[in-house]
């Protein structure tokens, strides 16, 4: 029977064939030959700031969120990730160390990829080429947005836009539930305000029957609304 390290490396491959077509296939054998498996709790660390980046991670199960320490120490959440995400690249390709630090939100499951062998790849590749200048591009287009929207909204369009951000990202269930479970700190660092300030956010949308909130559990009642609040800012 195989392990389930070789099953996931499979499936891996398996995508990473079809996301960048046509590969070799003694690119297709390098990649299951030298990719890693590795498995994190929730809270462990993936990567740190400073560090040196030597391998593409692909998120294949759980969530992550990646994220920068400021000078107070409060670090501010800067994006969340889904399964199939690649992420942890851009320093490589910039030549410096790690800017952001990588979490697992929950249990999940990370297949690493080493840096050198995706530049082997891409010098004979137009179209992985093409695929990681996408990738980058609209990852500096989210960033511009984010930015302007983190300074220019207030409290309420804030939290707002950071509740349909993760809903974008993760989705509802069908009862429009939430299908992730955030502390109000991770909130808070998503919104890019204060813990006490997310939590009286949450507690007015939720006085207002916009959201209903069961502990960690986030019920999207007036989705309209919430989106006119975001507009706002």
């Amino acid at each position: 029977m195989p392990s389930a390290d070789n099953s996931t490396k499979h499936f891996v491959v398996k995508e990473l064939t079809r996301l960048w077509a046509p590969l070799e296939q003694a690119h297709i054998q390098a990649l299951r030959d030298r990719m890693t498996i590795r498995k994190y709790r929730k809270n462990d660390i993936i990567y740190k700031d400073s560090e040196l980046p030597d391998h593409l991670l692909c998120l294949v199960k759980g969530k992550v969120k990646i994220y920068k320490e400021g000078i107070s120490k409060r670090p501010q959440i800067l994006r969340v990730l889904k399964p199939i995400e690649f992420f942890a690249y851009r320093a490589y390709f910039a030549q410096e160390d790690y800017k952001t630090a990588g979490m697992a939100f929950e249990d999940t499951t990370i297949a690493m990829i080493p840096m050198e062998l995706v530049v082997t790849i891409m010098k004979s590749n137009y179209n992985l080429s093409l695929f990681f200048i996408n990738k980058l591009s609209t990852a500096l287009g989210y960033a511009d947005k984010r930015t302007l929207n983190l300074t220019q909204k207030h409290t309420r369009g804030r939290l707002a836009e950071a509740l349909l951000f993760l809903e974008d990202i993760y989705g509802l269930n069908e009862n429009r539930i939430l299908n992730i479970r955030l502390s109000r700190e991770d909130l808070a660092n998503l919104s890019n305000m204060t813990t006490s300030n997310a939590i009286r956010t949450l507690s007015a949308f939720a006085n207002e029957h916009i959201i209903s909130v069961d502990g960690r559990t986030i019920c999207f009642l007036n989705e309209e609304e919430l989106r006119r609040i975001s507009e706002l800012g």
